[in-house]
Order: structure tokens, then sequence, then C-alpha cells
């Protein structure tokens, strides 16, 4: 054999995929960009139209009337456009849904991930998981015929002698902290799982107890992502809806009071949205107002949360 014939035989060859290969991945190519960017274009279009349509109300309504009045009034003759009252109907329920709800997500995530035997765990967790299933307006009913009757009143009225509406912002605090446990203990128990072993064992080798292991290891480690899982239960618990409209009431009040009955921006856009109020009447246009307020909050919160998540994982990375 001739030494270019060997050369040719001994010569790597070039695979060349078929025409119809390189075609169908380039359309599953597209259809992968084309399913990245509907959220995309779905963000920026609610942008566009809470702008807009913001952009409408505020040029009737003002700037500074929106911001500092404090009196909530669209529907009466005399209107008032100033949003405190629904952000401190929102600031209470959220602060008690947050006081309920975090703790005791977490200390269930705890217990099912350092403590619980393996059958405890297959139990309970989709036990408290099944919380996340039930309807928000059965919460709100659940409120109304259990929580303030029997729970809020006996103590509070009964026994402190302090006035409680029917409708009050404990009683929405406290289901919308039920509602948001699932979410929590679901997310950290999956985080405090994930810590590596042998963390655990060197905190054992060294004399630490179970409880020390917990409390200064595992916790620490899993803290990033102990934290994504309270701002998703906060950010749940400000945009949460019917619940809250059926257990706080629909009446703006600037209260701090958890006992008086409130309304928050999302039941007020609720109320707004039902079909009474007229196309493009300045009430309408307010929904877009409150709206826009509450985008900003959650954007705001989400921004802060990511800052504080990658603190952490500069320190336990």
């Amino acid at each position: 054999m001739s030494d270019a014939h060997a050369r040719r035989c001994s010569a790597p060859t070039t695979w060349v995929r078929p025409f119809g290969a390189r075609l169908r991945e380039r359309v599953v190519i597209g259809l992968l960009l084309a399913c990245a960017l509907v959220s995309v274009l779905t963000t920026v279009g609610i942008i566009w139209v809470l702008l807009s349509e913001s952009f409408t109300f505020f040029r009737n309504v003002g700037v500074a009337s929106f911001l500092f009045d404090t009196e909530w009034t669209p529907q009466y003759a005399e209107k008032h456009f100033g949003i405190w009252p629904l952000l401190c109907g929102t600031f209470l329920v959220t602060v008690i849904a947050a006081v309920v709800g975090l703790p005791t997500g977490l200390l269930a995530a705890v217990y099912m991930s350092e403590y619980a035997a393996a059958r405890t765990r297959a139990i309970l967790k989709p036990v408290l998981e099944i919380l996340a299933g039930i309807p928000t307006v059965v919460y709100g009913y659940f409120a109304l015929t259990f929580i303030t009757p029997y729970i809020i009143k006996p103590f509070f009225h009964d026994l402190l002698g302090m006035r409680v509406d029917i409708y009050n912002a404990a009683s929405a605090g406290i289901v919308v902290g039920i509602m948001i446990i699932p979410m929590v203990s679901s997310i950290s128990e999956d985080v405090l799982h994930a810590v590596p072993r042998s963390l655990r064992e060197g905190a054992y080798a060294l004399g630490a107890t179970r409880f020390e292991v917990v409390v200064r290891v595992v916790i620490p480690a899993a803290l990033s992502g102990i934290l994504a899982s309270f701002v998703l239960a906060i950010a749940r618990a400000i945009g949460e809806t019917m619940a809250v409209t059926l257990a706080a009431g629909l009446k703006p009040s600037l209260t701090l009071n958890p006992l008086r009955s409130v309304e928050t921006m999302t039941a007020y856009i609720v109320n707004v949205s039902l079909g009474d109020t007229p196309a493009g009447s300045i009430e309408y246009q307010s929904i877009y107002g409150v709206a826009l307020v509450l985008f900003v909050l959650t954007l705001a919160a989400n921004i802060v949360a990511n800052v504080i998540l990658a603190r952490f994982r500069e320190v336990y990375e």
C-alpha cells in the first residue's frame, strides 16, 4: 500500500449531521427560546399596562394627593385617594401572617429534616402540603366562622373587654399565615436536607448536641434557602386576595389595631373589579394606581431579598 493511500486511510473523518437533524435541532432551539420569551413579554406587557393606565389616573388625581392623603374614599361623593389606609391594612395582614406562618413553617421543616423518622416525615410532609391545595375562599370562611368567634372574641372581647369587629385584620392574618406554612416548610425542609452530612458529623465529632448542630451548623448553612422561602411566603401574603377580602373586610381604615376591620390593596382591586364601577371612570382607574404600588412593593422586596441571599451565599459557599 502506497504512502498516500495509507495517509488517506489513517486521516480522521469528519462526521456531518444530516440536514434533517440540524433542522430539528434549530426548531427545538426556537421553541425553547419562544417559551423563555413568554415570561419576559408577559412581564413587559403587565408593566406597560400598569404604567399607561396609572399615568392617566395620576394625571387626574396627583401623585402628592395619592401618597400623602390619609383618606381613601374613591366611591363616595367626596372623593379622596390617599393610599395609606390600604397600605396599613396590607401591612397588618402581612405582619400577622409572617408572625404565624414563618416560624411555624421553619420549625416544622427543622423537625422533619433533623428529628423525625423517615416514616413520620413521609406522612407529615404530604399532610402539610395538602394545606396548599385548599381554596382560599375556604380559608376566608374558616376565619369568619371559626377563628373570629371561637378564638379572637373569647380572648380579646370576653376576657379583656376589647372591641372586636366581625371582619378584622387578626383573623385574616392568621388564615394567611396558615396558608403560607406549606410553602415555608416544604422549601426549608428541602434546603435543610441538602446540607452536607459532613458538616453534621464534624459538629458531632466536636461534642455538639443535636440541638446545637441544628442551630449553629445546619440552619446557618441553609440560611440563604430559608430566606428565599420567607420572601416567597411574604410575597404570597401580600398578594393574597379572596381570604383577605372575606376575613378582613372592605373598610379602608388608617389603623394599626388588628381587631378592627381593614381593607388591603388586593381586596380593593377585587371590590372595584366586580363590575359595579363604570370602566374608564376615576374609580376604575384607581385600581391601576393601587396595583402599581403593589407591584413596586413586591419588586423592592425581591431586590432586597436577592441582596441578602447573595450576601449569605458569599459567607457559606
